[in-house]
């Protein structure tokens, strides 16, 4: 049997059905993990350039259907569709960062001895992929999540299978089709279906990449390291936002909106704690206020009528009124908002104050349209509070000095930060996206590193000049030649006056004999 069945998706905008999909079991993904397995070695063996020819077509693609994918992540998503129609053109941008550079972040490298005597041998290092790499997805960018991982591994070689979340399945559906509609070879797999799909890729493949929440990255960290396989894991976020005294108080705001309300607060780097230092509180939580109430919410088409659209499950919207509710009755004051609203999955975009360190709201992640507003003396309590908490994925820093900004963005504990800006380190692929503490291991893009983290590195060691009869401290054991070799590490690697002096000791020790006639052992 090779699926179970059905899962039913649904627009949770209003309830209607708008596909299905195949519930893969185990024997379907190990089928088709066998097949891009076999068929891996001869995309590998197309060279850098050869696979950015079927990348660069699939970029054609990718722009040829831009609307009509757009309209597949709105009906199984529930965005307005401002906030959908973002993720085709970010992935047309990641296809051509890849293309543009992956021959030069894989070219082989050739480091320079660390002593003189490594000069007898030529070094080089290079990097061959893993041949599948496993890439599972969450339901909040069906279409992005999916390439910002896809095309740096194909791009290093490797084969892929894809296995997004049972939520929003048809966007990356469409991925599969698109690549199979250019005639591309056939080393992009996606494979649909619950938990037990995705257990079976884990445990099939060569390297895993997930992006998901911590409880299951946990989990999926467990069982690679069981295996002896490696992963790189992009999980939960709680970020701050530090808005400091000297900041542009509206733009502040503007961008805190921004970042803590995109894809109705559903992303991995939403903010979702804001401390404010006490001069510029007052204004600054009024600009918030005015600019959050002139949002406008509820089911888009393609008309961009609407700014916050709905979540994409009931669970997570109930994760979001648990977390208002908890501080509510802790003493924070809900300015705005504070419950669900309309048919559907729509919680109302929420403003609060008053809120402290011992409620849900600002200790687990929200991952919903809330944003928790904390008054601070100065940098100093900002940069504490920022930094408690078990998460660690980004920041952000609000300020008229950016000198100032950059000194508070060195303090925090987060994988990124930016300053006077929301979301700039995820559209900046030279540098890296990935978590500290909690928030994950490893990170993607980065430049270079984005794309060998998918390749096996190989060190290839071969002899510069001719060959002697016998290297130095090649067998039979020779006195003479041992001394000569370590006397010259040495001298080498001494300092100062012990270059020599302790090169001359050793060689006394190894030919003064002991009394008795034993020598030293």
């Amino acid at each position: 049997m090779t699926h179970r069945g059905e899962i039913e998706v649904r627009n949770p905008a209003d309830g209607k059905l708008v596909g299905a999909v195949p519930d893969n079991a185990a024997a379907a993904v190990s089928e088709a993990i066998r097949r891009l397995r076999a068929r891996q070695p001869e995309w590998e063996d197309l060279g850098v350039r050869g696979r950015a020819k079927w990348l660069l077509r699939y970029q054609d693609w990718l722009i040829d259907n831009a609307a009509r994918l757009t309209d597949v992540v709105q009906s199984e998503t529930g965005k307005s569709r401002c906030d959908a129609e973002i993720e085709a053109p970010a992935a047309i941008d990641l296809v051509k960062y890849w293309a543009r550079h992956a021959a030069a972040f894989l070219a082989d490298e050739r480091p320079t001895p660390h002593s003189p005597i490594g000069l007898t041998k030529r070094l080089v290092t290079r990097y061959r992929p893993y041949p599948v790499i496993g890439i599972i997805t969450p339901w909040n960018l069906p279409l992005l999540n999916p390439c910002m991982d896809a095309f740096a591994a194909l791009m290093a070689g490797a084969a892929i299978v894809v296995k997004p979340s049972e939520v929003t399945p048809l966007s990356a559906v469409e991925l599969g089709r698109g690549w199979a509609e250019i005639g591309a070879p056939p080393v992009f797999s996606v494979l649909t279906g619950g938990p037990d799909t995705g257990r079976a890729v884990v445990g099939a493949v060569d390297y895993v990449q997930f992006t998901g929440s911590t409880r299951t990255g946990r989990q999926i960290a467990a069982a690679c390291g069981e295996a002896l396989i490696p992963y790189s894991l992009e999980l939960g976020g709680k970020d701050p936002a530090i808005v400091l005294s000297g900041a542009d108080i509206d733009r502040a705001a503007a961008g805190v909106i921004y970042g803590g309300l995109f894809n109705s607060g559903q992303a991995c780097i939403s903010v979702e704690r804001i401390y404010v230092e006490e001069p510029v509180y007052d204004r600054f939580v009024a600009s918030l206020v005015a600019q959050v109430r002139r949002l406008r919410q509820g089911n888009d088409g393609r008309g961009f009528r609407f700014d916050i659209g709905a979540m994409a499950t009931s669970a997570q919207r109930d994760i979001v009124q648990r977390h208002v509710d908890d501080a509510v009755a802790r003493g924070a004051r809900i300015l705005l908002g504070g419950k669900a609203s309309g048919t559907g999955t729509f919680f109302e975009p929420t403003v609060l104050v008053d809120v402290d360190h011992s409620m849900t709201c600002l200790r687990e992640e929200t991952f919903g349209p809330l944003l928790p507003v904390i008054k601070v003396a100065d940098e100093d309590e900002a940069v504490r509070l920022a930094n408690d908490s078990v998460y660690g994925l980004s920041a952000t820093v609000w300020t008229g000095d950016i000198r100032r900004g950059e000194r508070v963005a060195r303090r925090l504990e987060v994988g990124a930060v930016n300053i006077n800006d929301a979301f700039a380190n995820m559209v900046n692929f030279a540098v890296p996206m990935g978590g500290w503490k909690r928030s994950g291991i490893g990170a993607r893009f980065g430049g270079a590193a984005g794309i060998r983290k998918y390749c096996r590195q190989q060190a290839i060691v071969s002899p510069r000049g001719p060959l002697l009869k016998r290297e130095p401290l090649w067998y039979p054991a020779s006195k003479a030649r041992f001394r000569a070799v370590t006397t010259l590490m040495r001298a080498f690697d001494g300092r100062g006056r012990r270059r020599f002096a302790a090169a001359s000791a050793a060689a006394l020790r190894q030919t003064e004999p002991l009394r008795g006639g034993r020598r030293p052992r």
